[in-house]
């Protein structure tokens, strides 16, 4: 009976000291949020946790009182991997809670910035924290704007200006050299930032099936004959991954395709477009039948905007956007257009934040430019040729035999590969 009653208070031991850490986190978060844990859950947590104290303080009782009921001991391997799994999980959960709730704001500023900067992943955000905490956070991440639009006027396509170090190496290219793409490292992930000379060449595509399927960039740039793309503005899918519906004013060759309330993840952004002498405008608090009245013949909604007529946004903290993939599209006072896509991993602890974007800019004489969607969205594309023997592309993507992708998108799965979107800006011959 003696050794039975040691057996027992052995496993009384071992499953509270399973159970105990875990019920102790999710104490933790239901105190911090009810989105994850909800109050009769909580309620469920704390009577479960307090049952397992109790079994725990049993099973040592009964382990010790009867420790002398049998000379049987436990193997010295099977001690050595209970201590090892025991005091790893211990920790793991420690550090987990420490990372979400501790001193150090770090982890938390990144997380709570970098999921509510999405259009569908808010709720990874709100398991975890309560609205005031993610409001405490958002208040001291921001991109603040300078509220104007742009003035088409200081745009001189004719000037001729000395090019800085920076400048140098994307803008002196070969006579007829459509487009020049130059790479270089972003917090420890590539960045491809190219110069197309010609900004008429610059036009908008949709997915040929609107609302109903996005389409891969490649596939928009086959349709096109397009010699290169980068995704454009953020799209709403409800949650099917489909990428169908572009979110806010989208305008292709002067039709407006879609007029919608527009959204980010804050009220930065606005039109982004391109107008019919060749301009890329942003504009704030305009419509689309306004938009085309003013010239714009192709144009997304998404932001924030970066620079406006040469004057920089001021980016407080990381922005309130987090790190990640980024796409940004920006042109210099002398016409020329800039597409930049920054990778990051599946995690999004590398690659660009909104003050990375501006500085990037502000380095190869953006006058105005504006952060397009990110995340597994962010592609450049050209054709698959170019793309295998100039930039070492693997070209994965079956969907194109004519295009494919030259940086490395990845999702959060881990899986290198892109998705569906709405729209993309292409280049076409």
């Amino acid at each position: 009976m003696d050794v039975k009653k040691k057996r027992r208070g052995f496993k009384l031991i071992l499953v509270s000291l399973l159970m105990i850490p875990i019920l102790q986190v999710l104490f933790i978060i239901g105190c911090n949020t009810n989105y994850l844990i909800r109050f009769p859950f909580f309620i469920i947590v704390v009577i479960l946790e307090v049952l397992f104290i109790i079994s725990l303080i049993y099973g040592f009782l009964l382990f010790k009182k009867n420790k002398l009921a049998t000379k049987r001991r436990l193997k010295k391997w099977l001690k050595i991997i209970l201590s090892i799994f025991f005091s790893l999980y211990i920790i793991g959960c420690v550090i987990f809670i420490l990372l979400l709730y501790g001193p150090n704001s770090r982890f938390r500023t990144w997380y709570i910035t970098t999921g509510m900067s999405t259009m569908n992943h808010q709720y990874l955000v709100k398991w975890f924290y309560n609205n005031n905490q993610i409001e405490e956070i958002m208040n001291n991440n921001y991109i603040e704007e300078s509220g104007e639009s742009t003035d088409k006027s200081l745009i001189n396509k004719e000037e001729k200006v000395e090019y800085n170090e920076y400048e140098k190496e994307l803008m002196e290219h070969e006579d007829g050299e459509p487009y020049k793409i130059i790479t270089f490292e972003v917090k420890g992930a590539t960045a491809y930032l190219a110069a197309v000379y010609d900004p008429s060449k610059v036009k908008l595509e949709v997915t040929d099936q609107i609302r109903v399927l996005g389409e891969y960039v490649t596939r928009m740039a086959q349709r096109n004959n397009a010699i290169l793309a980068i995704n454009g503005g953020g799209f709403v899918d409800a949650g099917n991954n489909l990428g169908e519906s572009p979110t806010g004013i989208t305008i292709k060759n002067k039709e407006i395709i879609t007029n919608n309330e527009y959204g980010t993840a804050s009220s930065t952004g606005g039109i982004v477009g391109m107008t019919d002498d060749n301009v890329l405008v942003l504009l704030k608090n305009t419509t689309a039948e306004e938009a085309i009245e003013m010239g714009v013949r192709d144009a997304v909604s998404w932001g924030p905007f970066l620079i406006v007529n040469g004057i920089a946004s001021t980016v407080s903290g990381n922005g309130g956007w987090g790190g990640g993939a980024r796409t940004a599209i920006g042109q210099r006072k002398d016409g020329t257009i800039l597409f930049l896509v920054v990778d990051s991993n599946s995690y999004r602890t590398t690659g660009a934040g909104m003050e990375d974007l501006v500085q990037i800019m502000q380095r190869y004489g953006a006058y105005n430019a504006a952060n397009m969607d990110g995340g597994t969205s962010s592609v450049m594309v050209v054709p698959r040729n170019i793309a295998m023997s100039k930039y070492g592309a693997d070209c994965h993507d079956y969907f194109s035999n004519y295009a494919c992708n030259i940086n490395d998108p990845i999702d959060s799965q881990g899986i290198h590969q892109t998705r569906y979107i709405a729209d993309a800006w292409i280049v076409v011959e």
